[in-house]
């Protein structure tokens, strides 16, 4: 009863836990600005399926794609056990599905294969990052908290699956020795391909610390996974929950085409109208107060991204790959699409706490997403050419949040580099971008 109460207290501290941060992100997602999309359900379904479930844009790098998909499908299928470990956990039972039969067997034995992939696959992953040194892996925004998290959840999923097999070597052990509380599964027999290999490491074990062993294990795989789950949501692993959602809102949109500014458009809209009066009174709020504030242009901070963009912040693996065919950053530009995603998940974090520890309501703090977070020059060195949105794993679209930056320091601030300052003059000027008036503009074929 004893186990029963703490396995009881251990899980609802997990649960408690994660539940409070998914909602910290939840609330900081709702704070973007609102975007329909809505649409094209039966695309959007699709979307997901292929993208996030289906890993179609993993295998675009076949080793690393191949290796993910071990450990995604692994570790997935594996947890299902934690059903289980649960009802046993509540129960003071002992794999209280073994009464189902043959196919307990098979299911342990299927487990334990996918358990050998996903310890493999972290294993290897654990070399590509630290000892063949992937240039991805070792971009300046990578140091510090970055790497190391990475490196915690590698090391972390490596050590459940050692404790899972082990715990199935010590099982198998316990049920041919028929201890108390391990009788009555002889369906079990040959269930342990894998973990059969470990039983040397605990076989001398007298019975009392073959049991010590075996709860032990079990007490390291339940806290382990607990502590994983507590851990996600403050991770880049996040995404693990966040890529389904995220790819079913996918822009399916024509690669390339960009929105327009609503206000911006009311205004053409207003000027291509003979019968319409631009002075005209605005129109009062949809409450029916006073007449809704002018809305800002572009992203200045945080707040001013759409939830979708939020929610792409909190998505992002930091796998590197945008930033890896980014022509800017090949080319030695400070611009990586990744530190983008990176940086706006770290201010709507900040804005998050800030307004968390002041009773809900936001106080400025000073700080900026554009200036404080991304610089200016990140966000002219984009080309725009949308490799980074190609790239991503799960369509995530750096490229959109660039381009609403600008648009803050263009309509916002009046501010943009030399070059693009007199293109915008000779189009006002000349009506095109080439300094010299429409008259000339064919002169060029006259040689």
């Amino acid at each position: 009863m004893i186990a029963q109460l703490i396995f009881a207290v251990m899980f609802g501290t997990g649960i408690f836990f994660f539940s409070k941060r998914v909602a910290f992100i939840r609330r900081n997602i709702n704070m973007g600005r609102d975007i329909d999309l809505s649409d094209r359900k039966a695309e959007r379904w699709k979307t997901m399926a292929r993208v996030a479930v289906g890993q179609s844009k993993m295998v675009t790098r076949p080793v690393a794609g191949i290796l993910h998909i071990l450990v995604y499908v692994g570790f997935v299928i594996i947890n299902l056990e934690m059903m289980e470990i649960v009802i046993d956990g509540f129960l003071g039972t002992h794999r209280i599905f073994s009464s189902i039969g043959p196919i307990y067997g098979i299911l342990i034995a299927a487990f334990e294969f996918l358990a050998l992939g996903v310890l493999v696959a972290c294993v290897v992953f654990l070399l590509r990052r630290n000892l063949i040194g992937l240039a991805r892996f070792k971009s300046k925004e990578m140091g510090g908290w970055p790497s190391l998290d990475a490196n915690i959840i590698l090391v972390t999923e490596i050590l459940l699956m050692f404790a899972f097999l082990s715990m199935n070597a010590a099982d198998s052990i316990a049920i041919s020795r028929e201890l108390e509380h391990y009788m009555g599964m002889a369906n079990l027999e040959g269930a342990f391909p894998i973990s059969q290999y470990f039983v040397l490491l605990y076989s001398g074990l007298n019975d009392v610390g073959l049991i010590f062993a075996e709860r032990g294990f079990w007490w390291f795989h339940i806290a382990g996974v607990l502590a994983f789950l507590v851990y996600i949501p403050y991770s880049k692993h996040f995404h693990i929950l966040l890529a389904f959602p995220n790819t079913y809102y996918s822009n399916l949109d024509e690669s390339g085409r960009l929105d327009n500014m609503a206000a911006v458009k009311k205004e053409v809209d207003l000027m291509m109208d003979p019968t319409a009066d631009p002075y005209a009174t605005p129109p009062p709020s949809a409450d029916g107060g006073e007449p809704e504030a002018p809305p800002c242009f572009g992203v200045k901070d945080g707040a001013d991204l759409t939830w979708k963009q939020i929610m792409e912040s909190y998505s992002c693996t930091e796998c590197g790959r945008c930033t890896s065919v980014c022509p800017a950053n090949l080319t030695g530009k400070v611009l990586s699409p990744r530190k983008i995603m990176m940086d706006c998940r770290d201010r709507m974090d900040d804005i998050g706490e800030n307004r968390d520890s002041n009773g809900g309501e936001f106080k400025d703090d000073g700080k900026m997403l554009v200036g404080d977070y991304v610089s200016e020059e990140e966000i002219w060195a984009c080309t725009s050419c949308q490799a980074c949105v190609e790239a991503c794993p799960i369509n995530i679209n750096p490229m959109g949040i660039i381009l609403d930056m600008r648009r803050s320091l263009i309509m916002e601030d009046s501010k943009s580099p030399d070059p693009i300052t007199t293109m915008f003059n000779n189009i006002e000027n000349n009506g095109a971008p080439w300094a010299f008036p429409a008259a000339s503009r064919g002169d060029w074929i006259r040689d």
